[in-house]
């Protein structure tokens, strides 16, 4: 018997004495509608904050598994390698190869880079909490080292300024280098993030870190992130998803979206002190007074090809402190881009527009 077949028959319901009947009638199967809504709804929230996990979009092999990172190879062609250098800043390197579509990593390959290579940082451990820059600055020259020693580096975000410091120190090691959304002057612009680390005192970070058990725990840098827009994450994408919960298209799209963003990695807590007091309230790299692998680290010895890449709405790394890398590096202004793209912070990895738009022009520049 087919639903149909179940329905009730408002034909019987003709006469004005059972009117009240084919009312109720008619309000029972909207509840049970609204229960199996609501019931896909809570299970896909569930699914959403607790059961999915990163992937990466586009095939690829390990490399090297180091202590940091994995370097993953997205080709075995031979010649001028170009490392991504994934963001550390608390989410996984599935921003720089997302979705089929909708990827770096593939827009890159796609445009005549033939070599590309990303460093898939791995979220810490107890035993790594003692770990510094220094510890990841040495596994990323590790990196550049197996791909042959010499390579263009693409710095996406935090990722910017671990690319400068290899530049900075290794000259040789870098054939050009790609800054987008990288905070290299921290305290340029007037950014709410900007605003924010300069609010809190040193001591309370140290007590997160504290919290964590030596750890930044990505769940409070989350939480964080979050409070910077609490309208779009407590209330607007809830809502959203409840009014499209029948949309499977929609739906997949926010399981992609929530398999990275949901899923915070942990830093550890000496390198995330030394980020936050020497690099952001200190501004050690711009000023050239950081020490990076035994060197002061002076932004003038960077003298490659640079290419800068802002976006307009970036609230996380404004284009100030992206665009300041052209009078604090050494390199010659016939050799410096800048491109100020539409868009926030993550749509500079990960936006369709900007994958169409600007990303294609670097790959031909690089």
């Amino acid at each position: 018997m087919s639903k149909t077949d179940n329905a009730p028959n408002l034909a019987t319901f003709s006469l004005p004495f059972l009117w009240p009947l084919a009312a109720g009638a008619a309000a029972l199967g909207k509840g049970a509608e609204l229960y199996a809504k609501n019931l896909a709804f809570l299970n896909e929230e569930i699914k959403i904050h607790e059961g999915l996990r990163p992937q990466l979009a586009t095939a690829n092999t390990v490399r090297l598994e180091l202590r940091t990172m994995t370097l993953r190879d997205y080709s075995a062609a031979q010649g001028l390698p170009t490392l991504v250098v994934a963001p550390y800043a608390g989410h996984s390197a599935m921003i720089a190869d997302y979705a089929k579509g909708q990827s770096l990593v593939e827009t890159l390959l796609a445009n005549g880079l033939s070599h590309v290579a990303l460093t898939d940082w791995k979220s810490a451990t107890d035993d790594m909490k003692d770990l510094d820059i220094d510890n990841y600055l040495a596994d990323l020259v590790v990196a550049i080292d197996d791909l042959g020693g010499r390579a263009n580096l693409v710095g996406l975000c935090q990722g910017g300024w671990f690319s400068a410091m290899i530049a900075a120190r290794f000259p040789e090691k870098v054939n050009a280098l790609v800054l987008a959304g990288s905070p290299i002057d921290t305290q340029a612009g007037d950014g709410p993030l900007k605003r924010m680390v300069n609010a809190s005192p040193p001591k309370f970070y140290e007590e997160l870190v504290a919290l964590g058990g030596g750890l930044m725990r990505g769940r409070l840098m989350l939480r964080g992130w979050k409070n910077m827009h609490p309208e779009q994450h407590y209330l607007a994408e809830h809502v959203d998803l409840f009014e499209h919960i029948d949309d499977p298209a929609f739906v997949q799209r926010r399981e992609t979206f929530a398999s990275w963003y949901e899923n915070p990695l942990d830093l550890p807590g000496r390198w995330y002190l030394q980020a936050i007091h020497s690099l952001f309230m200190g501004n050690q790299f711009a000023k050239g007074d950081y020490v990076g692998l035994g060197r002061r680290l002076d932004p003038k010895a960077i003298r490659c090809r640079l290419y800068l890449l802002a976006g307009e709405g970036d609230d996380i790394t404004t284009r100030e402190q992206v665009f300041a890398a052209k009078t604090l590096f050494g390199t010659p202004e016939a050799d410096v881009v800048e491109a100020l793209v539409p868009g926030g912070h993550i749509g500079l990895f990960m936006g369709s527009r900007t994958l169409k738009e600007a990303w294609p022009k670097i790959a031909a520049w690089l």
